[in-house]
């Protein structure tokens, strides 16, 4: 994982980033505060595993939960949307999916992970499938893609 050089990167460039996340728990917050100085970037990490969390901290629509699912395209590009709105920081991160063991389905595997990261007025939804039914092994692979993601933008 090349946190050290996001951190780096991050404090150049003066960007800031805030996280909403839900299947990795809080993991990609963590990884991007446990170094010195990381204050100058990190703003927010909220953690918004259940519906009810997703509805009332970051205001996602009911209808879009109901409709398509907490672990969906849509629910993921209104977490980093509303996110951006709360935070205002030049660079937001959402993540939804199913780490398993259990939860999945045929149309919704273990493994299925939403990456939601915009900057500025650009906006990319990434649907991910992360092979290994290892719970903490996809919650893992998720941070590790984001930080790799984030550097290639930025």
């Amino acid at each position: 994982m090349s946190i050290k050089l996001l951190h780096k990167k991050l404090i150049k460039k003066k960007l800031t980033i805030s996280v909403a996340e839900s299947c990795t728990g809080g993991l990609l917050a963590y990884n991007l505060t446990r170094l010195a100085n990381s204050s100058k970037y990190f703003q927010m990490g909220l953690t918004t595993y259940s519906n009810q969390g997703k509805i009332k901290i970051l205001k996602i629509n009911k209808n879009i939960i109901r409709k398509y699912g907490a672990v969906s395209h849509e629910c993921c590009k209104a977490m980093v949307q509303n996110l951006s709105k709360i935070s205002k920081s030049k660079i937001n991160v959402s993540i939804t999916g199913i780490a398993g063991p259990g939860g999945g389905s045929k149309e919704k595997p273990v493994g299925l992970v939403y990456i939601g990261i915009k900057k500025g007025t650009n906006l990319l939804i990434k649907e991910n499938i992360f092979k290994s039914k290892n719970r903490n092994s996809i919650q893992k692979s998720t941070v590790s893609t984001v930080i790799k993601t984030i550097i290639k933008i930025i």
